[in-house]
This record gives C-alpha cells, sequence and structure tokens, in this order.
C-alpha cells in the first residue's frame, strides 16, 4: 500500500515500542505526529525530519488530548492511522494488596488515555475526505495471560481488548477499521526486569532471565497492519520472544 503522505499518531513516541514504530514509519514515507510526555525525547526521534510534528500530549488529559489531533488536522489535513502506545506497566503488587491510587493511575493511562485517544480520532476518520482511517492498539500477551502480581495491568490490557472489538464494530460504517497487537518481551527498558537481575517472577514462585526479541521487529509488525489496504484488516496479532514462557505459562 502506498504510504507516502499518509498521516499516523504515535502516542508514546519518545521511548521504546513508540519510538521504533514512529522512526519506521518516518522511514518508510508516513508524516508522523510524535505524541508523549517529555518533549526532549520525541524532539531526538524528530531530527528535524521534515515529515516529523513534535506535539507534547499528556493523553490522560482530554484537552491535550483534543489539541493533538487538531494539531495533526490543522498541519496535515488528515490522520490515517492513530497508534494507541502509550503505557505504563502499574504495581507490581498481589490484587490483594493493590493500592486504589496505583490502580487509578494504571486505568488512567493504559486504559482511559487510548480510549480518549480513539475517542477524537475515530471524530476526525469520519469527516476527513475520503473518510475512515486505522487504529492500531497495543495491548500485551497480558491481555491473554497475565503474569503474577500485574493486576493493574493485566486488566487495563483485557480491557485494551474490549476497546479494540469496539472500535472495529463501530467504525465499520465509516471505513474505520481497528486492531490490536500483543507483544510479548521485545527488548525495551520495560523489558529490563525479565532479562537482569533477580529476573521476571514466575507462578511457582521462581525467577527466570526471559528472553526478548528486538524491538525493530515489533515495529515491523505494526507497520504490517497499517499497511494493508482497506479491504483488510488484522484484527489481531501476537508476536512474542522465541521460547518466552507465554504458551503454557505456569
Amino acid at each position: 500500500m502506498q504510504t507516502k503522505g499518509r498521516v499516523a499518531v504515535v502516542t508514546g513516541a519518545g521511548s521504546g515500542i513508540g519510538r521504533a514504530v514512529a522512526e519506521l514509519m518516518l522511514e518508510s514515507g508516513y508524516r508522523v505526529v510524535l505524541a508523549g510526555r517529555r518533549a526532549e525525547l520525541l524532539e531526538e526521534v524528530a531530527r528535524g525530519r521534515e515529515g516529523a510534528l513534535v506535539v507534547p500530549t499528556d493523553v490522560t488529559v482530554v484537552g491535550q488530548v483534543d489539541r493533538l489531533f487538531q494539531t495533526a488536522v490543522q498541519t496535515w489535513g488528515r490522520v490515517d492511522v492513530l497508534f494507541n502506545n502509550a503505557g505504563v506497566t502499574g504495581p507490581a503488587v498481589s490484587a490483594a494488596d493493590l493500592d486504589p491510587a496505583d490502580w487509578d493511575a494504571t486505568v488512567a493511562v493504559n486504559l482511559t488515555a487510548a480510549t480518549l485517544c480513539a475517542r477524537v480520532a475515530m471524530r476526525v476518520m469520519k469527516e476527513q475526505d475520503p473518510r475512515g482511517g486505522r487504529i492500531i492498539n497495543n495491548g500485551s500477551i497480558a491481555a491473554h495471560t497475565p503474569r503474577p502480581q500485574s493486576v493493574a495491568y493485566a486488566v487495563t490490557k483485557h480491557g485494551i481488548t474490549g476497546l479494540t472489538k469496539s472500535i472495529e464494530l463501530d467504525g465499520r460504517a465509516f471505513g474505520i477499521s481497528c486492531g490490536q497487537i500483543d507483544i510479548g518481551n521485545t527488548a525495551t527498558e520495560l523489558a529490563d526486569a525479565f532479562v537482569a537481575g533477580p529476573g521476571a517472577l514466575q507462578p511457582d514462585g521462581r525467577r527466570i532471565h526471559e528472553p526478548t526479541f528486538p524491538v525493530a521487529e515489533a515495529a515491523r509488525a505494526v507497520l504490517f497492519m497499517a499497511d494493508v489496504p482497506p479491504s483488510a484488516n488484522v484484527l489481531n496479532m501476537v508476536i512474542t520472544a522465541a521460547g518466552m514462557p507465554f504458551v503454557g505459562r505456569g
């Protein structure tokens, strides 16, 4: 599919998977709106590229989300793809020990913010000419099988699956497709705890050093989902490090 000139909004674009996806999209001819809380990291990704637009954004704040998409439309006229990527790991505690404040903070970023961004993206995609577009939600293999002591993260990622299906259904009449990528152990700062120190906690109480895979491969998977023609949609893709404890976990 022709990508040159298409407009993508990437949240959490300053680091990790979001950064890798944004950089690959820029290399592939997309015009990319880089959203995230830390402007200095977004500027590093942009590096003066003509197709990059830095819009520092706290996606948990309604007014800032509105401004993000208004800026995209004012600058480039439309939004073809939203990569709903911003997220946090949440507290590493049992459900019995969860602090309500930590729960609220995790839900705000992982679930509410993703919904806020999808809400405005859909409004833009419904009204633009030609109308339509694609939303890709960054889920997690935790949307299928949780880790121990990850209740807030696991619940929000299960919620992302419901969001994905709802967008795909509600967007159908307007040419808006939605898919979800569930990634396991790509090599980013968030995965450091799985490969360093005592390793990742397993359901049987052991800790092991789990394998990871290059973040560039996760970015290529997202780009594939973004680039399929409007007549097709990748509803769900699971990509994990080979050999990681996911199938048969526990």
